[in-house]
């Protein structure tokens, strides 16, 4: 894979994930990156976004049903909860040499979203 030139929107938005510890939406990473430039179009962000995942620079999470949500790139996996869509971020190790050993072949990366309830959509259920 060849890494192309970071624009400075495409800088910005990096170093805005790479910060964080929530796993923002573009329309998140669109409304703090305006509070550093004004100027920028929502266009814009998507773009950038979807270069740096295709960088492999930032991770994507996708849920079905919910917008997809960016990551820093450091080795880890994600509890969703089915309720109301919170992610969260666990280290269940690399599980890499034992996944490949159950599938019988190498493989190039994996992404494990465990999926869950979390505990105020457990109190909610249980109110019903």
């Amino acid at each position: 894979m060849v890494l192309k030139q970071m624009t400075k929107y495409g800088k910005e938005i990096l170093a805005l994930i790479e910060a964080s510890h929530d796993h923002l939406t573009a329309e998140q990473v669109f409304h703090a990156l305006r509070e550093r430039c004004p100027g920028v179009a929502l266009a814009t962000v998507y773009n950038n976004l979807n270069r740096l995942w295709q960088e492999e620079r930032i991770r994507k999470i996708s849920v079905e049903g919910m917008p997809d949500r960016y990551d820093r790139i450091r080795r880890h996996d994600h509890v969703v909860c089915k309720g109301c869509g919170r992610l969260l971020d666990v280290d269940l190790g690399d599980l890499t040499a034992q996944l490949e050993r159950a599938a019988g072949r190498p493989i190039l990366a994996y992404d494990l979203k465990l999926i869950d309830l979390c505990q105020a959509c457990r109190e909610k259920e249980k109110e019903r």
